[in-house]
């Protein structure tokens, strides 16, 4: 029997940008718009297009000093105006804004249409900035440096990086250290920098001294500076596979010239190691037995720096345990405090520790509104500065709400409220619990009127992956699109995923990932058996990793569904690794190329568990050109496949910009969304209802 690697149709899609492959896109694409363009389609559309861009919406800042930044959008400025505001003028409400970058005009000078992806500082007291755009919304960007002061792009010996998946830090005002394929660097086979190298002002990278590398195999170099205080603490990030990641630090910035040789942190590698002055934290994933104790996978521990890189780790100390319903999903640094995000049953809470005396803990009471479901993320501080702290609050029926406080001296303040897009009056929120294959209670979600007869269309969305938990969130698009009109809609914490803790996560891994299915299935079923919906009204909906979550929900089981929505997805999991940055995700699903990985990859490979014998509920994929993630190839072969040798029905959309996002700016995701909705709409709602 022909392995499947070489017996493919359909590998000529994989030739992302060919004429022959595009060519197809475009026909599926006009296939898809013709069968669900309408003046109902284009009328969401609008109404899409116009609460993405809405002028009153919450501005989510990043602080730096004394300054608040955002990148803002809107229909003037579909790529972003870059701009900053005195934090005193933003904490009043009324933010007087100076555009340092219009990525729009910059596009049009420039003949690329620029997507801006992030910005770096440089130390204090410099005005210096690495911009990093994307060409087309993918991964791969430039860097340029940029100065703050005259808000122009630096012309003299500035740091320029040409289109790359680099990462920099700032060493000093004239020094990066960098990761970079450039200039005599090379790529991992997962498409990421293996070197890191010290890079000085005015200088050719590709004389640049390299201080690190790592295999090819290994997923990739990262890089790090830590200016808390006056400490500078430069980092090595030599990640083995995408959860094992060994760091190494200079505790002295090293020079370009004479650098040494930087020092190993003794944390296990699959530990989450934040360096912060003379301080450190770590997460563990398993549990870790160090100066004669054992800390369960999901600990934080805390103490100095030097005691895991010259020392045994004896003045380490947990300053959070998980219990069976309470784990440690994030943290944020202020002056004096350490601020834990937590999810208790998957709910948040804000708790603040005091280093100063014994990690003391304190409640963050962040208040936001009348829904007790929320979640709560901690978006800007300055730990150099104090301990001004802001979060973004928001639920299903809650719209974002921005807060500020004090993490030693609380006194919440509400700035900003979003206007609510959607009516919600009549709507409520519940939490509910499926018993998976395995008698595992998997909750989820549900938004739903507070009076239904049932049973009602039905959407559920989940990921169940890498540890990325599924939390409350208002629907800015789902709401008006598809809870308004009556609708049910439903988020499941399968597991796979982070909402408890590291374990919950660990369980989906490698040969157990039919576990998250399980998990998916059991809440479908559930979901009928309250009566809430039938199989028939009941759609799912997943991207990247919860692409190949519904993948296999259509392929293994289609008579749990009556639609499945697939974005930008994995699916061809015999090919993956040889696909975009699939290499990077080995840790995850498996090794393909291993016989013994096959064997239990190919039952989760939705790509070769399609049967021409069998019936598949309606399906619409959709995937971006520009996609340097996961790439577009495996939902063309997919949406290929179940054309030519099932009679499924089953549509396609393919973005040519906008990345692993699937969209590049508003108007591209409102009409995407508009599709999307109308295909729900017609085989969830309109077809069982005509019979």
């Amino acid at each position: 029997m022909a392995d499947p690697i070489d017996d493919d149709p359909y590998l000529w899609l994989e030739e992302i940008r060919s004429d022959a492959a595009l060519e197809w896109a475009r026909a599926r694409n006009a296939e898809t718009d013709a069968v669900y363009d309408s003046p109902a389609r284009t009328a969401r559309e609008e109404r899409l297009r116009g609460i993405l861009d809405d002028p009153d919406r919450v501005v989510v800042p990043t602080r730096r000093g004394e300054w608040m930044y955002n990148l803002w959008k809107d229909a003037a400025n579909p790529r972003g105006l870059w701009r900053r505001a005195s934090r005193d003028s933003f904490a009043t409400g009324d933010a007087q804004w100076q555009v340092l970058l219009d990525v729009d005009a910059l596009g049009r000078d420039e003949g690329t249409p620029w997507a801006f992806a992030s910005a770096s500082h440089g130390p204090r007291g410099t005005d210096r900035v690495l911009v990093q755009l994307s060409p087309d919304g993918g991964d791969a960007h430039v860097v340029r440096e940029f100065d703050l002061a005259t808000a122009r792009f630096v012309d003299d010996a500035p740091f320029t990086l040409a289109v790359d998946k680099s990462h920099s830090a700032w060493l000093d005002a004239d020094t990066l250290l960098v990761a970079s394929a450039l200039d005599g660097g090379t790529a991992t086979d997962s498409g990421y920098p293996r070197t890191a190298r010290i890079w000085r002002r005015g200088t050719p990278l590709a004389d640049a001294p390299t201080v690190g590398e790592v295999a090819a195999s290994d997923v990739a170099m990262f890089v790090g500076v830590d200016r808390t205080d006056d400490h500078r603490t430069a980092m090595l990030g030599a990640a083995r596979d995408f959860f094992h990641q060994e760091t190494f630090v200079w505790e002295h910035v090293p020079d370009a010239a004479t650098a040494v040789a930087p020092q190993l942190v003794h944390a296990p590698q699959d530990a989450h190691v934040d360096v912060h002055g003379d301080l450190v934290v770590v997460r563990t994933t398993t549990d870790w037995t160090v100066a004669g104790a054992t800390h369960p996978g999901g600990t934080l521990l805390a103490g100095p720096l030097s005691t895991i890189v010259d020392g045994d780790g004896s003045q380490l100390v947990p300053v959070f345990t998980p219990t069976a319903t309470a784990i440690l999903e994030d943290w944020t640094w202020t002056r004096t405090r350490l601020v834990l995000t937590l999810l208790e049953n998957v709910r948040s809470r804000i708790v603040a520790l005091d280093p100063a005396h014994g990690w003391a803990p304190a409640d963050l009471q962040v208040a936001a509104g009348g829904d007790d479901m929320l979640t709560v993320d901690a978006v800007a501080a300055d730990a150099d500065e104090d301990d001004e702290i802001w979060f973004v609050a928001r639920g299903f029926l809650t719209p974002q709400t921005l807060v500020v406080t004090d993490a030693a001296a609380p006194a919440p303040r509400v700035v900003d409220r979003a206007p609510a897009v959607y009516a919600t009056e009549g709507l409520v929120t519940t939490q509910h619990w499926a018993a998976s294959a395995d008698g595992t209670r998997v909750p989820y979600f549900q938004v739903a009127p507070r009076d239904a007869a049932g049973p009602l269309p039905t959407l559920i969305d989940a990921y169940g992956g890498f540890e990325v938990s599924r939390l409350p969130e208002y629907p800015s698009i789902i709401g008006p699109a598809w809870i308004e009109p009556g609708n049910v809609f439903v988020v499941a914490n399968i597991r796979g995923g982070g909402e408890f803790g590291p374990a919950w996560h660990l369980a989906a891994l490698r040969e157990n990932r039919h576990r998250a299915y399980e998990d998916m299935v059991a809440v479908a079923r559930d979901l009928v058996a309250r009566g809430v919906t039938t199989a028939r009204q009941l759609g799912c909906r997943g991207g990247s990793n919860g692409g190949l979550l519904v993948g296999n929900m259509l392929t293994q089981f289609p008579d749990d569904f009556g639609a499945v929505v697939c974005g930008v997805p994995l699916l061809d999991m015999r090919r993956y690794t040889r696909l975009s940055a699939g290499a990077s995700w080995v840790a995850e699903y498996g090794d393909p190329d291993d016989p013994t990985d096959w064997e239990f990859i190919r039952t989760f490979s939705p790509y070769h568990l399609v049967d021409p014998a069998r019936a598949y509920p309606p399906s619409l994929f959709f995937s971006a050109t520009s996609d340097d993630r996961v790439g577009p190839v495996q939902a063309r072969k997919m949406v290929a496949r179940l054309q030519a040798e099932t009679g499924a029905e089953v549509h396609y959309l393919e973005q040519f910009e906008g990345g692993h996002a699937g969209t590049i700016d508003s108007a591209a995701t409102a009409a995407l969304n508009a599709t999307v909705y109308a295909f729900l709409d017609d085989v969830l709602a309109a077809r069982p209802a005509a019979g």
